[in-house]
């Protein structure tokens, strides 16, 4: 099971990944972080990123987190 290590920065003016090093992405998402916004359009990015389904996808430590540690 892959594991990376986001980091996420909302309410940018475009959504768009960035393989900063091997096993690292920084995620610019429009979404605010408020009500798990944020976290939920993270997950249907990565999932069209990685060609999965969004419910492949796992925030599996930093849920509330600007940093976070997703699977698939």
């Amino acid at each position: 099971m892959p594991e990376y290590k986001v980091i996420v920065k909302p309410g940018s003016s475009q959504e768009k990944i960035l393989e900063t090093a091997p096993g690292e992405l920084t995620v610019y998402l429009r979404a605010k972080p408020h009500d798990g916004e944020a976290n939920d359009a993270l997950v249907k990015l990565l999932s069209k990123h990685f060609k999965v389904g969004k419910t492949s996808i796992k925030i599996s430590r930093g849920a509330h987190s600007h940093v976070k540690i997703i699977q698939f």
